[in-house]
């Protein structure tokens, strides 16, 4: 198996949710498991520049910047293609996703390789077969309230590439009761098997 770990906090240093990750990652690997790591502060662009919609822009035609995105976008639909489980750490940031996050989303998503449009103009994700396990936590925000627009469309987006086991574990409102938001996301943690 291959476990594709992505974390997305701006924090690198006492960053729970690269902590609870981790913890997660250690849960669920096995001795003969290959991980995969990507950290989304470490390297990444935004989509810009565009001469049409979606990511297509004739070789020709690009700049060094799209060529760093192209060369980006490839790296992170091969690392999605070879993963059989996918972990995501990300912090509710002003109630949405970290904008690494967000920027890893718009270069995953490649028609003809992570999703395909049908004759009936739907949409078919081409990543199947795969497992994703979300590590999301917040300072206030409740998780699944009316202002969490990260857990949503962090779920949509998997469904979109065609990932439709997801499964959250969640430290939310830390700065309410830090103890127990970490505790109760720890024993989410000591919940999950994999068979």
């Amino acid at each position: 198996m291959k476990i594709y770990l992505i974390d997305s906090s701006a924090r690198k240093e006492g960053s729970t949710s690269r902590a609870l990750a981790k913890k997660l990652l250690n849960r669920i690997k096995k001795a003969e498991d290959k991980v995969i790591y990507r950290d989304l502060n470490d390297e990444m662009v935004f989509v810009s520049g565009l001469t049409e919609s979606g990511m297509k822009i004739e070789e020709k035609d690009r700049s060094e910047h799209h060529k760093k995105m192209f060369e980006l976008s490839n790296k992170l639909v091969n690392e999605l293609k070879e993963s059989d489980i996918i972990i995501i750490s990300a912090p509710i940031y002003n109630y949405g996703p970290p904008a690494t996050l967000k920027a890893w989303a718009d270069l995953a998503a490649r028609i003809g390789e992570t999703f395909k449009f049908k004759p009936n103009g739907r949409r078919e994700g081409l990543l199947k077969n795969k497992r994703a396990y979300l590590v999301i936590t917040s300072g206030g925000t409740k998780l699944n309230s009316d202002e969490d627009f990260l857990t949503p469309w962090l779920k949509f987006i998997l469904n979109f590439f065609g990932i439709k086991k997801v499964e959250v574990v969640s430290a939310d409102q830390m700065a309410l009761n830090y103890e127990k938001s970490i505790k109760d996301a720890e024993s989410q943690i000591e919940k999950i098997s994999i068979n």
